[in-house]
C-alpha cells in the first residue's frame, strides 16, 4: 500500500510544509489571492515533493487522494445537505419565526451572551458544529444583522458555541474520535476537558456580555422593529409550527442519530410544513432547495438573508474542501506530518511542554491536512506511548487532541471547517477568527494549566479503556 512506505526525512518534510503554508498565507495576506488557485499551487508543490523527495509514483498519488477523499465522503454529504437544509427551513418560515422571535425578546444588550448558550446548547444537544451553524447560526446572524452588531463578531460568538458542544458533547465525532484516538473512556475523556474548557467558558462568557452590553446598550428603534416584523409577515406565516424542523434536528442529536439522518429528516419536515403551512407550492420548494430561494420583501436585510441556502450555494465550498482534502492525504499518507511531528516530540522534556507539544502538533496538523479528524488520529498514534511512559493521564491526551485540533480547525481558511463556517455564516474566516474567543483561549489555557500543574489528573486513571 502506498503509505506503508517510509516518509521523507525531517528536513525536506518541514520545508515542503512550511512551503505550503507560506504560499497560502502570503497569497491570501499579501497578494489576496483566490484560495482554490492558492490550494491548487499548494497541491502543485507537494505533487512534485512526493514524486521528487518521497519517491512516489503518480498511482501513489492518485490512490492516497482517492483515499483521502472517500475517508472524508460523510463530511462531503453533509456540505450538500447543509445546504438544501437552510434553503428548507427559510421556505418553512423557520429561520423567519426565530428572527422575529429574537429581534422582539432579546434585548440587544445581551444578543451576544444568548448567541453564545443558544449555540453551545444547540451544538450539545446535535453534537455537530455544522449543523449548528446550518440552524442556529443562520438565524443569529440574521439577528445580529437586524440589529447592526458587528457580524464578524457574531460568527465569532457562534462558532465558539459551536465548538464547545462540537468539543464536549457525547455525541460528537470528535469527542468519541479523540477518545478512541487516545484510548481512553468517553466519559473520562469529557470530565477531563471540563477542567480546562469549564474556566474558559466563564471567561468567554463574561467578555462577550461585557462587549454585548457596551455596543448594544441601546434597545432598536420602535420603528424599525415594526418594518422588520412587517416584512417578515408579508412572506410567512409565524407560529410554532415552523419550529418542528428544528425541534426534529434536536430531538434526533439527543436520540444519538447521525447527522446525516438528523439533518435529511429535518428537511423533510421543513418540506411539509412550507408546503402545507405556508402554503408555498412544492416546485418552488424543490428548486429552492437546488438554486435558494428569493426574498421580496423590500427590506435588504430581510431579503439578504432568505435569499441564502441551496445545493448550488455550497458548490464553492465543496470544491475547496477536495482540495484541502487531496492536500492533506498526500501530507498525512505520504509521511509528512508524521516525521514533522515525531521530530517535535524529539525535543520535549517537560510535562508542560508535552501538552504544549501535542496541542502544537494537532494544530500543524490541521493546518496541513486541513481536516481536525487526521488530526486527532494521528496525534493519538504518536503521542499515547508518551504520555504512558511519563505516567500521564490518556485523558489529558485526548483533552490537548481537542484542543489543538477540534478548536483550531475552524480558524484556519483553507481546512474544511473553516471553509464551512465562513460559507454558511457568509463572514471569511479571517474575519470572523479574531472574535472566536472560545477557540482561541482554550487551547492556552490548556497549556498554562500543564505548567502550573493543574488538571493532569491522577495518573492511576491513565488505563486504556476496557483494562
Amino acid at each position: 500500500m502506498p503509505h506503508e512506505k517510509s516518509g521523507p526525512s525531517f528536513t525536506p518534510a518541514l520545508v515542503t510544509f512550511l512551503t505550503v503554508i507560506a504560499t497560502i498565507s502570503i497569497g491570501l495576506a499579501v497578494f489576496h489571492v483566490e484560495l482554490h488557485l492558492l490550494m491548487l499551487i499548494a497541491l502543485i508543490i507537494v505533487i512534485t515533493s512526493a514524486l521528487t523527495v518521497a519517491k512516489r509514483s503518480p498511482k501513489d498519488i492518485a490512490f492516497a487522494i482517492g483515499a483521502g477523499l472517500w475517508e472524508a465522503r460523510t463530511a462531503l454529504v453533509i456540505f450538500i445537505l447543509i445546504g438544501a437544509l437552510i434553503a428548507a427551513l427559510i421556505q418553512a418560515g423557520t429561520v423567519a419565526t426565530l428572527i422575529h422571535w429574537g429581534i422582539t425578546l432579546i434585548h440587544p444588550g445581551w444578543f451576544l451572551p444568548a448567541a453564545l448558550i443558544l449555540s453551545c446548547l444547540m451544538s450539545i444537544a446535535t453534537g455537530t458544529a455544522w449543523g449548528t451553524a446550518g440552524t442556529a447560526g443562520v438565524v443569529l446572524i440574521g439577528i445580529g444583522a437586524a440589529m447592526d452588531i458587528p457580524l464578524p463578531l457574531v460568527a465569532g460568538t457562534v462558532v465558539s458555541g459551536a465548538a464547545f458542544g462540537d468539543k464536549m458533547s457525547p455525541v460528537s465525532d470528535t469527542t468519541n474520535l479523540a477518545a478512541m484516538a487516545a484510548d481512553t473512556d468517553l466519559y473520562h475523556h469529557i470530565r477531563s476537558m471540563t477542567y480546562t474548557t469549564g474556566p474558559t467558558l466563564l471567561i468567554v462568557s463574561l467578555a462577550y456580555t461585557i462587549t454585548g452590553r457596551t455596543i448594544g446598550a441601546n434597545p432598536m428603534p420602535q420603528q424599525q422593529l415594526d418594518n422588520l416584523s412587517n416584512a417578515i409577515f408579508s412572506q410567512y406565516h409565524v407560529g410554532w409550527v415552523t419550529t418542528l424542523p428544528f425541534l426534529v434536528l434536536i430531538g434526533f442529536g439527543l436520540a444519538r442519530i447521525k447527522a446525516i439522518w438528523s439533518m435529511l429528516a429535518s428537511t423533510l419536515t421543513a418540506i411539509a410544513v412550507g408546503w402545507l403551512y405556508q402554503d408555498t407550492a412544492l416546485g418552488q420548494i424543490l428548486r429552492a432547495l437546488w438554486a435558494g430561494g428569493s426574498g421580496t420583501t423590500g427590506v435588504e436585510t430581510v431579503d439578504n438573508l432568505f435569499s441564502r441556502g441551496g445545493v448550488l450555494s455550497m458548490w464553492f465550498t465543496l470544491l475547496l474542501s477536495v482540495q484541502a482534502l487531496a492536500l492533506g492525504a498526500m501530507l498525512s499518507r505520504f509521511g509528512y506530518m508524521h516525521t514533522i511531528i515525531a521530530g517535535l516530540l524529539r525535543r520535549v522534556r517537560r510535562v508542560g511542554s508535552l501538552v504544549a507539544t501535542t496541542i502544537s502538533a494537532a494544530l500543524v496538523g490541521n493546518l496541513g491536512m486541513g481536516e481536525a479528524y487526521m488530526s486527532i488520529v494521528l496525534g493519538g498514534q504518536l503521542f499515547r506511548d508518551e504520555y504512558d511512559r511519563r505516567g500521564i493521564d490518556r485523558a489529558v491526551l485526548s483533552r490537548c487532541l481537542e484542543e489543538g485540533a477540534t478548536l483550531t480547525t475552524p480558524l484556519i481558511p483553507w481546512t474544511t471547517a473553516g471553509v464551512f463556517f465562513a460559507g454558511t455564516l457568509t463572514v471569511p474566516t479571517q474575519d470572523y477568527l479574531p472574535y472566536a474567543w472560545l477557540n482561541l483561549l482554550n487551547p492556552l489555557v490548556g497549556i498554562v494549566f500543564a505548567y502550573l500543574g493543574w488538571g493532569l489528573l491522577n495518573s492511576k486513571a491513565a488505563q486504556p479503556k476496557g483494562h
